[in-house]
């Protein structure tokens, strides 16, 4: 099948909540934006190669990082993974649909543009009804990462996708903002060890509570990654972005209306308050994790030269929280 994605932009990029239209872009061989329970995708047919070069074009993504395929069902990823072990089949059926992505061995249905020579594919069933009802239409599964261009703030609403790809796609589904607004936990196997490949929406806590044993956490890569979303520099906004890592480094900084402040539960003193998104007034994890990456995208729209974001305690969310600032903050 030939490439259908023109190398010229669209004349205009609809946004919509059709699915059928959705659908058959898709089945055309197109690349549209989808809603999902934790941020918007770039979603393609991923056994189409065509489309999923378009998905790696559009967001100036590298070759090296693999995507994650998106199915209705349990029963439908069986279709294209083999030789699950008996942990993470036990997980799937307690967390899926869900933010979570197992890394599992691939089939030879899956092409390997999708997994980048890997023969683990990542495989995910979003929550999202929209996009479930979307998946029930298509005979094929989706790739679909973050809805931005590479390395930037993922996409938590349609009109972020419009702001940050423009004309580059033809259509975007509106299913309204991210419920859970951090990318997926992405668990596999390594040495026989359960293993968290990337920290996410789903608490490393309690993927080990439902696993019924200890599991470790990987180190980010910066070349040839593991599974998707491990590069050292990843979700960084515009502007120059830094991570406090400790109570006393907000004292040895000064106010100033040329810095925004992305803060959980309170003003920095001094500043002006326009300059501030805060995430949670409550000091609620979950509020937290909703609103990160939207106030990401607030700060960065700011007439500023410098973000200074307040880093969490290392629990829960907390970890997935702080892992997308600190990456965020590699650049800077």
């Amino acid at each position: 099948m030939g490439r259908l994605r023109s190398p010229f932009l669209f004349s205009v990029t609809l946004i919509g909540k059709d699915i059928h239209k959705a659908a058959n872009l898709l089945q055309k061989g197109f690349v549209v934006g989808i809603p999902t329970e934790t941020v918007y995708g770039l979603a393609a047919n991923a056994l189409n190669e065509d489309a999923v070069v378009s998905v790696f074009e559009i967001k100036k993504r590298p070759f090296f990082d693999p995507l994650i395929i998106h199915v209705g069902s349990w029963e439908e990823a069986l279709r294209y993974v083999k030789n699950v072990p008996p942990v993470l089949e036990q997980l799937a059926l307690q967390c899926m649909p869900g933010p979570l992505t197992l890394l599992l061995e691939k089939k030879a249905n899956i092409p390997d543009l999708v997994t980048s020579g890997s023969e683990k594919v990542a495989v995910r069933i979003p929550s999202h009804p929209m996009t479930r009802s979307l998946l029930s239409l298509l005979d094929f599964p989706l790739a679909a990462p973050s809805a931005n261009p590479f390395g930037y703030i993922s996409p938590t609403t349609a009109k972020h996708v419009e702001d940050q790809l423009g004309r580059e796609i033809p259509y975007i589904l509106d299913g309204g903002p991210s419920e859970v607004g951090l990318e997926s936990t992405i668990i596999g196997m390594e040495n026989d060890e359960l293993t968290i490949f990337r920290k996410g929406g789903l608490e490393v806590e309690t993927i080990g509570r439902l696993a019924g044993q200890k599991v470790a956490v990987k180190e980010h890569s910066n070349s040839q990654p593991l599974a998707p979303g491990m590069l050292t520099s990843h979700y960084a906004p515009k502007i120059p972005f830094v991570c406090l890592e400790f109570a006393n480094d907000w004292e040895s900084i000064k106010a100033s209306d040329r810095i925004a402040y992305l803060r959980f539960t309170g003003y920095f003193p001094g500043a002006p308050q326009k300059n501030h998104k805060i995430l949670s007034v409550s000091g609620d994890l979950h509020e937290e994790a909703r609103n990160i990456v939207s106030g990401m995208h607030t700060v960065d729209e700011l007439d500023i030269d410098l973000i200074y974001a307040e880093k969490l305690p290392e629990t829960g969310l907390g970890l997935a929280i702080n892992d997308r600032m600190k990456r965020a903050s590699a650049k800077s």
